[in-house]
């Protein structure tokens, strides 16, 4: 393989391969050449059982998995919002047939392929789709809403707070966040639960619950903002207090998802115009609140102080 030009970062790529060993001497060259790091497993459910954690750029599946059928990961894999960009690769020990790759593109492979292929051929195409995976990665960073979970990113929460903050002025209107901490509660069951999956309810539930007017957006892992225009102070204190009892009470309970004990932290201002307000302090006001929370010096739910 030619040289090409640098990952920012080392792709990860997750290989279920339960039979023979030409797959594992076929990447061995694209590791070595590219820096990849590789995680082999056996079989569909390791498949299903890590994805999630690991969140590899590529997902290469030997069509014959002796356990699930390699359609239905495939298909399940999909069906999980945080992996609707992972490239999959479906392989078959056997000449493709135009049914099987029929199959596997409607499973939501990105491409179906057989060992007849040169090895080279193989590492080529993963190496065009992790490309692609982290272009499209580094585009999400910069964009407004995150597509997997609908929710504001980062990059769109100090979007809007400046456009909201701006709105306040000239309305002279309160203004309000409130930022929420996911954990999982030491009474309930959930030890061996993923928080990954209790953060992604949460912030399925905060979007269920909120106004519409509401902002509703990620601060990082765990964690999540809500952008409150025409809220003021005291009403601030009220929502924090709101959302944290609806997000640890709301139920039915998607399966795996342990009870949940949330944190809060919030600030507010009643007129931008009296009390001069920089668009992205309210977000850092409301993230400081909420660490001091978290870190048990006092009340689960605290407003911010200087």
């Amino acid at each position: 393989m030619g040289r090409r030009a640098s990952f920012s970062r080392a792709p990860v790529v997750l290989v279920a391969n339960a039979f023979g060993t030409w797959l594992s001497q076929a990447l061995a060259n694209l590791v070595a050449a590219r820096g990849y790091r590789v995680h082999f497993v056996l079989s569909g459910r390791e498949v299903l059982d890590q994805a999630p954690t690991l969140r590899p750029d590529v997902v290469v599946l030997d069509a014959d998995l002796p356990d699930i059928d390699s359609i239905t990961v495939c298909r399940t894999l999909r069906q999980d919002r945080a992996a609707w960009n992972m490239p999959v690769m479906m392989i078959t020990a056997t000449p493709a047939t135009k049914q099987q790759r029929l199959a596997a593109l409607k499973a939501g492979a990105w491409d179906y392929l057989s060992v007849l292929l040169n090895p080279e051929e193989v590492t080529l195409k993963i190496d065009a789709m992790s490309r692609l995976k982290l272009e499209m990665e580094r585009a999400l960073e910069q964009s407004a809403l995150d597509p997997a979970s609908g929710l504001y990113t980062l990059p769109g929460l100090e979007r809007r707070a400046r456009e909201l903050t701006s709105d306040a002025k000239r309305r002279r209107a309160p203004l309000a966040c409130v930022a929420l901490g996911i954990g999982l509660d030491p009474k309930g069951a959930g030890e061996s639960t993923a928080l990954s999956g209790a953060a992604a309810y949460a912030g399925q539930v905060l979007q269920a619950s909120g106004r519409t007017s509401d902002c509703v957006g990620s601060l990082g892992q765990g964690e999540f903002a809500v952008l409150a225009p025409g809220t003021a102070p005291e009403g601030a204190a009220k929502m924090a207090r709101r959302l944290a009892r609806v997000i640890e009470t709301a139920g039915p309970r998607p399966a795996g998802v342990p009870p949940l004990r949330v944190h809060a932290g919030y600030d507010a201002v009643a007129d931008p115009n009296r009390t001069p307000v920089e668009p992205a302090t309210l977000l850092e006001h409301a993230g400081t609140a909420l660490h001091q929370a978290r870190a048990g010096t006092g009340e689960r739910i605290q407003a911010y102080r200087a």
